[in-house]
């Protein structure tokens, strides 16, 4: 190999470690690899900007647009409105998946979970069954709608924009459509049959429900009339109240271990409990919540609490309260975060906010309806009735429509026609003018305009070339059905490890060279990357719906390979059936 191929194999491993690690940002990780590719010489700088303005990467951000169009317009409350009258929780897991499965073909996936997931929740608080039960299902069904349709997933639209720059004819928008819709439905069996009695039966007492999701961290300020003035922690018996001090704040000192200091008016005890015991403590005690974050004393009866989940890939990772504006934007009090798994020890204003992280909010009642559209959140509790016109639900539904019948038709090009799509959404009023620039996922534009160019590298360097020998070394002459069995199971672990999208910007080249190599039509090999990169079940850190339910379904990492791997089994079997009948070799 040349030094130029060495150096991009030296990169993909870079990448793989830092996207596996989720130590740096999927973004970060892919324009650190273009910056290396560019620096060394690998690819031009025409060639490192072609990424953004690739077809995918515009219609990905179009697609972005056109989704927020139908959950604003309240297009979707009518399921909602259904599904919330289910009172068994094995019909509620199906009623869920066969709502989502056809929605996901259509609209962004973790907009589909973060819109059912306070449902879902609530559901289960009232029938007493843990979330674990469901979500998982439900994030799954995410992904097997998704890859139903071209537009389905950010993915699939990558898999058609490289596949055409192999010479390949464009993918339909309902080419998937035939193996897809049979995946899902084998899917969704196996997840009622065998999946269920795989899922975890506990319940979880860090997450149960959107009316206790866990153990959070306060500050209380101690008041001159405090009951508590005078007293040692030890003496006030904190915890026969279900209340454990973390560290006594006094003025800038920090006392780690608070338990023999006697309490003093002003000081601030950083605590950690159950929400309704720490507010019980509070009032008996009478201390406030720390004044830097408040506003009341919570006994304005026209607000109230809410309980939202940092979302992932959202602007608010990475980010301290000073960042996110939630008092001048909502009016809003942090009363206290919760982290799954981790004892936070950080005063409030200092904690770098995580995808999962929980903040227990007080704000106004007219400011829930803003804090829903906020995308960086995903709000737990039960969704408020938010008085929508109802014709804009059926104009966003027509508009979304009118751009897959004119896709579909090829009277115009998918880019075209999602950005017709979005002016059109845009002048009947489904989003508001901003609303659709804070709604679209940046992360995910950037991640796609700044990897595609390592593709470029790999087949111009002749990495690809070298790769593809080693591979058919290990299959041997057992004909194309054990190289698509090859390029499937690759591209599966690669995503597991990478993402999606980034899986696929390695292993499209990779899966035509196979093709020829064994004299066969590339396009079976090209769906099977397409058909392994979106269907994500093994970890969840594969795929950004597994993420959302795992901190909200209080899972544990081996649940979804427990669940997943299966199900990733029973996938590549039936494709390695459908795919040579639906694409022959």
């Amino acid at each position: 190999m040349t030094w130029q191929a060495w150096a991009t194999a030296a990169i993909i491993v870079i990448a793989m470690a830092m996207f596996a690690s989720e130590k740096v940002r999927v973004d970060l990780v892919a324009l650190i690899t273009l910056g290396l590719l560019v620096a060394l010489g690998i690819v031009s700088p025409a060639q490192a900007l072609s990424g953004f303005s690739n077809e995918a990467t515009v219609t990905v951000a179009a697609m972005f647009a056109l989704a927020l169009g139908i959950e604003r317009s309240g297009a979707l409350d009518p399921i909602i409105n259904l599904l919330s009258r289910i009172r068994k929780p094995w019909l509620l897991s199906l009623g869920m998946m066969l709502a989502i499965a056809p929605l996901g073909a259509f609209i962004k996936n973790t907009a589909l979970v973060a819109t059912f997931l306070p449902l879902a929740l609530r559901v289960c608080q009232r029938t007493g069954t843990s979330p674990s039960r469901v979500l998982m299902p439900m994030a799954f069904a995410a992904q097997m709608g998704g890859v139903c349709t071209l537009i389905g997933t950010s993915s699939n639209l990558l898999v058609d924009s490289l596949a055409q720059e192999h010479g390949m004819p464009p993918i339909g928008i309902f080419e998937f459509a035939h193996m897809g819709v049979l995946l899902a439905i084998a899917g969704i069996v196996y997840l009622m049959v065998i999946g269920r009695w795989l899922l975890p039966r506990y319940f979880d007492n860090e997450v149960s429900g959107p009316a206790q999701v866990g153990k959070y961290v306060t500050e209380l300020k101690v008041m001159s009339d405090s009951a508590l003035v005078g007293q040692t922690i030890a003496e006030a018996r904190l915890g026969d109240l279900g209340v454990y001090p973390l560290e006594l704040l006094r003025g800038d000192q920090h006392m780690w271990s608070p338990r023999t200091q006697k309490l003093e008016p002003g000081d601030v005890l950083l605590v950690r409990g159950e929400w309704d015991k720490l507010e019980d403590f509070r009032k008996h005690a009478d201390l406030e919540i720390n004044p830097e974050f408040t506003h009341t004393d919570g006994s304005d009866k026209s607000s109230v609490l809410v309980e939202a989940m940092i979302a992932p890939a959202s602007l608010a990772e990475d980010r301290t309260l000073r960042d996110l504006d939630l008092l001048p934007t909502y009016n809003a009090t942090v009363l206290g975060i919760h982290r799954r798994g981790h004892l936070l020890r950080d005063k409030i204003r200092d904690v770098a906010f995580q995808t999962g992280d929980v903040l227990m909010l007080l704000l106004p009642a007219d400011a829930v309806k803003r804090l829903r559209r906020d995308d960086r959140f995903v709000i737990l509790n039960e969704r408020d009735d938010a008085r929508r016109p109802k014709y804009k639900a059926f104009v966003a539904i027509g508009i979304m429509a009118a751009v897959v019948v004119v896709s579909a038709l090829r009277w115009l090009p998918i880019p075209i026609a999602a950005i017709c799509g979005v002016a059109a959404m845009a002048l009947t009023r489904c989003f508001g003018r901003k609303d659709v620039y804070q709604g679209m996922d940046w992360k995910i534009i950037i991640l796609l305009g700044a990897i595609l160019p390592l593709g470029i590298a790999i087949e111009n360097t002749g990495l690809a070339h070298v790769i593809v020998n080693g591979a058919l070394d290990v299959v041997g002459n057992h004909g194309p059905l054990a190289a698509l069995l090859m390029v499937y199971l690759l591209t599966a672990l690669l995503t597991e490890l990478m993402g999606h999208n980034p899986s696929v910007v390695l292993m499209v080249g990779i899966a035509v060279s196979v093709a020829h190599a064994v004299h066969a039509d590339p396009r079976p090999f090209v769906v099977a990357v397409a058909f392994a990169a979106a269907t994500s079940f093994a970890t969840p850190v594969g795929y950004p719906t597994n993420t959302m339910v795992y901190y909200a379904g209080g899972y544990r990492f081996l649940d979804f390979t427990k669940v997943g791997v299966p199900l990733i089994a029973l996938f590549c079997a039936l494709s390695m059936y459908l795919i040579p009948k639906i694409w022959p070799f």
